[in-house]
């Protein structure tokens, strides 16, 4: 077991364990930040998203090692903005069935959009095929999208 030190959500904190341990363990069972979610373990269902130095990254690939240091955002620190509207979008279209891929969706789309605020169709397509529901609300998700890119 070692040290690390984190960012998480604006706030340093300090872990003790296993280097290879993935962020995603370390975020749910060491931190009780439990809003990302467990999917695959593979790093391709896309549930467990995160941002790492604002960059998507799916959080159950990325060991702790490599994230010592590193500013890390969950979905708890995203939704700190009660004045976000991709919340706002989702909660007014109803985007969500069963909520288990939500936060990977959620995480997914505010990376692309901070990187680019008016991402065209094949953008929007490319980036959220990497976040994989299982309820088929993909054409919900998609309208969500494009009302927040359309009203920016």
């Amino acid at each position: 077991m070692a040290r690390y030190a984190i960012e998480v959500n604006g706030t340093q904190r300090t872990v003790e364990v296993d280097g290879d341990t993935p962020l995603l363990w370390v975020l749910r069972d060491t931190l009780g930040l439990t809003g990302t979610k467990f999917g695959c373990g593979e790093g391709l269902c896309g549930a467990c998203t995160v941002h790492i130095d604002r960059k998507a990254e799916k959080s159950c690939s990325v060991p702790i090692e490599k994230a010592a240091g590193k500013s890390i955002t969950t979905i708890e620190g995203l939704a700190a903005n009660k004045n976000n509207p991709i919340f706002k979008i989702w909660i007014e279209r109803e985007v969500s069935q069963c909520g288990y891929c939500q936060p990977g969706q959620i995480m997914t789309l505010a990376a692309m959009l901070n990187q680019n605020a008016k991402p065209s169709p094949q953008q929007i397509a490319e980036t959220m095929n990497g976040v994989l529901c299982r309820c088929g609300t993909y054409q919900r998700i998609r309208e969500a999208i494009e009302t927040i890119v359309r009203e920016g």
